[in-house]
């Protein structure tokens, strides 16, 4: 892979970690704003360490780990670093239990959010302007059959896709208690300290950070290139929720591209977690179109707002 392949695959992870991550951030900003400038800043600065280093570089290692079971956590540690060419082609002959596990968390993301979440239409989503249990259930069911069916020669990777799909509902289930506890939070802040406020953001934030990395591997399987793009992605984000999360919260149709390239991203590694291999450059492709024709549309929503008291 060369160093222009590199660089463009590490800008693609920052931007759909940035766009990825910012519905989250919004949250957080919330509490952020009760919080004295001092801790602000060791959330922006101490938080680096885990949010970073821990969540973001333990996590991948772990998932490829668990995906290849015949790799000491030495060797790993050694491909990571590039050092090691048995465990990298170990982990390259194990990529499509990698992709068929993410592939079927990420595509449960993008319908439980078309089907279930409150959004702005842009998309697809304007024919579906209310929720829709009833079909998130059902094709969740439907997929899952369908792509077990499809991997019936290979049980791992049945088991692959059965884990991806167990993941999501155990995830978000944690994810829905913690987006209740934290409206409480922002309702009760008075009575909480500094402190007890970042314990909670920096567990919330771990929490929240298990899409933008399994949403990671369908740009690469590279550990290296993850880190940094998803690792920059989190510094921006952190950034952004100190001091400019007011701004960035007007472009209403940000979500919107993130979450339909989630479902893309997903659709691509379920393809080619049945060795269909596609050109690396177009997960990257898809991702930039989807996330600039969002921005475009909410700066053209912002303008149009800012127009419409003056004619009134």
């Amino acid at each position: 892979m060369s160093l222009v392949e590199d660089i463009i695959i590490v800008a693609g992870l920052i931007v759909f970690e940035v766009v990825n991550s910012l519905d989250n951030a919004i949250v957080n900003a919330s509490i952020l704003k009760t919080m004295s400038i001092l801790w602000r800043k060791r959330f922006l600065f101490i938080g680096i360490l885990t949010s970073v280093f821990l969540v973001r570089f333990l996590l991948p290692l772990f998932i490829v780990w668990v995906s290849v079971p015949n790799v000491s956590a030495s060797e790993l540690f050694f491909a990571f670093t590039g050092q090691s060419a048995v465990a990298y082609n170990a982990i390259e002959m194990q990529k499509p239990i990698i992709l068929m596990f993410g592939g079927v968390f990420l595509l449960y993301l993008y319908f439980h959010w078309l089907f279930l979440e409150q959004k702005e239409p842009l998309f697809i989503e304007r024919y579906l302007k209310q929720k829709h249990g009833v079909w998130f259930f059902a094709f969740a069911a439907i997929i899952l059959v369908l792509i077990m069916y499809l991997a019936r020669a290979d049980p791992i990777m049945m088991l692959a896709a059965a884990i991806g799909s167990a993941t999501f509902f155990i995830l978000y289930g944690l994810k829905q208690t913690a987006e209740e506890n934290e409206r409480n939070l922002v309702a009760g802040t008075k009575g909480m300290s500094d402190l007890s406020k970042f314990a909670y953001l920096e567990v919330l934030d771990a929490t929240f950070s298990f899409d933008g990395v399994i949403g990671a591997f369908a740009f690469t399987i590279n550990l290296i290139l993850i880190l940094i793009g998803i690792g920059i992605g989190a510094l921006v984000v952190r950034e952004l929720t100190i001091r400019g999360i007011d701004t960035i919260a007007k472009y209403k149709y940000l979500k919107n591209g993130a979450l339909t390239s989630i479902g893309f991203l997903g659709s691509f590694m379920i393809i080619e977690a049945f060795d269909q291999e596609l050109p690396s450059f177009v997960p990257i492709i898809v991702t930039f179109l989807l996330i600039g024709l969002a921005f475009y549309f909410s700066k053209r929503a912002i303008k149009k707002d800012a127009v419409l008291p003056k004619a009134q």
